[in-house]
């Protein structure tokens, strides 16, 4: 297992617990910045998307809890 992504996922996992939201630009941004970009992709509308690997991770460590809204392009906590 990548303990890099898993880091990134906690990380996701407690913004999005304390905030109760963790808007994707954010993530992305402190993901390049703290990361690197090997961990960000260009999806198919053009824009920079968590990794795969790392949102697997992620789903896995809030199992239900948080919840992607595909309009404001956010996980919001539940």
């Amino acid at each position: 297992m990548d303990t890099t992504a898993n880091e990134i996922a906690e990380w996701m996992l407690t913004e999005v617990k304390s905030s109760g939201i963790l808007y994707q630009k954010d993530a992305v941004d402190y993901i390049l910045k703290n990361f690197g970009e090997s961990y960000i992709y260009v999806n198919e509308n053009g824009n920079q998307a968590i990794s795969k690997e790392v949102k697997k991770i992620f789903k896995k460590l809030h199992n239900g809890r948080a919840a992607w809204e595909r309009d404001g392009f956010f996980w919001g906590w539940h």
